[in-house]
């Protein structure tokens, strides 16, 4: 059903792609090349740059780490030389989440980046990292992992390939040491406020994941990798060297009695995680406890690898955004034959002024997923239903969407119909740039030419752009609702030009 997007060519084997982690705590980038449809990572650059400790009481990232972002973007960008742009992801987590002046960040670094920045929400997070766990440790065991970050930890409980349960807590080993270890004093008093900060969190999620339950829990990223070294170097493992809850209460002992994160020398501890070593053990404890979790098995696949095998499936057409607008065709009972013929005529439209208005792949890959959900509003009421359906789509979690692609969506919904205002212009721009501006004009067009919902063809209507503010369309006669379609094509006329395009229309 959803398969005539204008998809790139499959990524071929020795190609290489890349991702880009711009984490709460540290920056990493993953090149990989693609072997028999194995994602094989053949350069890796991680840096301190603590996003998250930038954030102030009121949530404004402030100028030193936004530098520190930028500059440690600029030395990613350097390694990305020898792989093309649509084979690269960029995905921003918790911090840029949080962040009231995240745009201006974004804008800075969209400067220097090959690709847009993709806030994701946290379960989108999870979802990926999920991915990249299930991809690097194969599996048939219904599994609980649990990723460690610096503002938030994802919990996913999935079997094989497909995440069952997602969420995300906000908790993080950067968050925590600020509120808990921010004079670096490792006490028993600032582990038991942690531990309990943590336990009241996971409590929350507690029973539906028992309800669901697992039969292994994984481990992955920064924080349960140095913790499992530290406790196979001191022989607090397990005999698979699995991180087991004895060990972890052993090693915050030890902490404690280290007694300043300075004075951290363990093996596995790199110097650049010491400040946030005792906060990530105090969630780690409190999520094994909590969860009744005697050993974790960690692995080196995380939310990198998650996002370039996510990106292997949208090459390959098994794209999980389709699959979650098929979700919600299904959930808000979307009238599939009116959604199909708009999703046709956009795409004929779309085609047709496609080189000269500069749109792309993903452009059409939006139009055409908008054009399939532009009424699930209706499940709510039909009164102002593309206010609801805007509202679904920007809010809602929507796997394999990031929040920008959620932002665009709701801008599609809010100004296919009704009448086009210039606040709602600069909106548009700002979300999505002229591009999206365009987007929301073709489906307009698309719609209002199905308004009567009958299943005719669609009439011939040729469309030009000879400059990206004059456009002509052409009404053919050779349909029986030729005068309303007239009609409603004459009203879209003022419509379009208090968005400063000047639509003539021709009659043949």
């Amino acid at each position: 059903m959803l398969n005539n997007s204008l998809e790139n060519p499959p990524i071929k084997d020795d190609e290489l792609m890349a991702a880009i982690d711009i984490g709460s705590n540290s920056f990493h980038l993953a090149i990989a090349r693609l072997d028999h449809g194995e994602v094989r990572k053949v350069a890796s650059m991680s840096e301190k740059v603590q996003l998250a400790a930038g954030l102030d009481e009121h949530n404004i990232l402030g100028a030193a780490a936004e530098q520190r972002g930028l500059e440690c973007l600029s030395r990613f960008v350097a390694r990305l030389d020898s792989v093309p742009p649509e084979r690269i992801r960029i995905v921003a987590t918790n911090a840029l989440r949080q962040a009231k002046n995240a745009n201006d960040f974004i804008k800075r670094a969209n400067e220097i980046l090959p690709k847009p920045i993709e806030v994701i929400a946290g379960r989108e997070e999870a979802r990926l990292i999920y991915l990249g766990v299930s991809h690097t440790n194969a599996s048939s065991d219904r599994r609980l992992v649990i990723d460690i970050g610096g503002g938030s930890t994802e919990f996913i409980i999935g079997q094989k390939f497909d995440p069952l349960l997602t969420e995300s807590l906000q908790m993080g080993c950067v968050a925590f040491t600020q509120a808990f270890f921010a004079d670096g004093q490792i006490t028993e008093n600032a582990f038991n406020n942690a531990i309990a900060a943590a336990r009241k969190e996971i409590l929350a999620i507690n029973g539906q994941y028992q309800k669901m339950g697992w039969s292994s829990v994984v481990g992955s990223s920064g924080t349960i990798k140095a913790v499992r070294n530290v406790l196979v170097s001191k022989g607090w493992a397990d005999e698979q060297e699995r991180v087991t809850y004895k060990g972890v209460k052993k090693l915050e002992k030890l902490l404690i009695k280290i007694g300043d994160v300075n004075d951290i020398e363990l093996t596995g501890v790199k110097e650049h995680r010491k400040a946030v070593f005792p906060a990530g053990v105090a969630v780690l404890r409190a999520a094994m406890k909590v969860l009744g979790i005697d050993t974790i098995t960690y692995s080196d696949g995380a939310l990198r690898e998650g996002v370039m095998y996510d990106m292997l499936g949208r090459f390959a057409s098994e794209d999980v955004r389709d699959r979650s607008v098929l979700a919600l065709i299904k959930r808000y009972s979307v009238d599939k034959k009116q959604a199909k013929q708009v999703v046709k005529t956009s795409r004929k439209l779309f085609e047709q002024v496609q080189n000269e208005l500069g749109l792309n792949n993903e452009d059409a890959d939006l139009l055409r997923r908008a054009a399939f959900l532009h009424e699930i509003g209706l499940a709510i009421s039909h009164n102002s239903y593309h206010r609801h359906s805007a509202y679904l789509l920007e809010y809602s979690d929507i796997p394999g969407f990031s929040q920008v692609d959620q932002k665009r969506m709701a801008q599609l919904m809010l100004n296919h119909r009704r009448k086009l205002k210039a606040d709602m212009l600069e909106q548009a721009c700002i979300i999505g740039g002229d591009q999206l501006v365009y987007l929301c004009l073709l489906l307009r067009l698309a719609i209002l030419t199905h308004h009567s919902r009958s299943e005719y063809s669609a009439p011939t209507m040729p469309l030009k752009v000879t400059d990206t503010n004059c456009w002509q369309i052409t009404v053919a006669a050779d349909n029986e609702h030729y005068a309303f379609l007239l009609s409603d094509i004459y009203a879209e006329v003022e419509q379009f030009a208090k968005w400063g395009v000047k639509l003539s229309v021709i009659e043949a």
